[in-house]
C-alpha cells in the first residue's frame, strides 16, 4: 500500500471503536420496553416514548454494524489484507480509506453494491 499510514488508520479505528462502545453503554437505557400503563403515562407521552425507543433501537443497530465493520478492518490490518477491495482484491484509494478506514470496497465495487 503506497502512501497510507497504517498506524494512523489503526489508531483511528481503535478510537472509533472506543467511542462506539461508549455510546452503546450510554444508550442502553433508552432501548428499554415502553410502559403501557395509561394510569401513569398519557397516550401522547407513550407514543413519544415509543418513537424515542424506535430511534434508539435504530441507533443501536447502526452502531453494531459500524463496530462489525471496524473489527473486520482491524482483522484485515493484522492479516496484511488492509487496503484491498473485498470483492476484486484491487487497491482501495488512500483518500477513501482516510475518510472511512473501515470501508472494505473500492469505489467501483461500492457503486455496484
Amino acid at each position: 500500500m503506497s502512501g497510507i499510514d497504517i498506524d494512523k488508520l489503526t489508531e483511528l479505528l481503535l478510537q472509533q471503536r472506543k467511542e462506539l462502545i461508549g455510546q452503546k453503554k450510554a444508550g442502553q437505557a433508552s432501548t428499554r420496553t415502553v410502559e403501557l400503563d395509561q394510569s401513569t403515562v398519557g397516550r401522547l407521552s407513550r407514543m413519544d416514548a415509543m418513537q424515542s425507543q424506535a430511534m434508539a433501537l435504530e441507533g443501536k443497530r447502526r452502531r453494531e454494524i459500524q463496530l462489525t465493520r471496524i473489527e473486520a478492518a482491524l482483522e484485515r490490518i493484522e492479516e496484511g489484507e488492509f487496503g484491498y477491495c473485498a470483492m476484486y482484491d484491487e487497491e482501495i484509494a488512500g483518500r477513501r480509506l482516510e475518510i472511512d478506514p473501515a470501508n472494505p470496497f473500492c469505489v467501483h465495487c461500492a457503486e455496484k453494491i
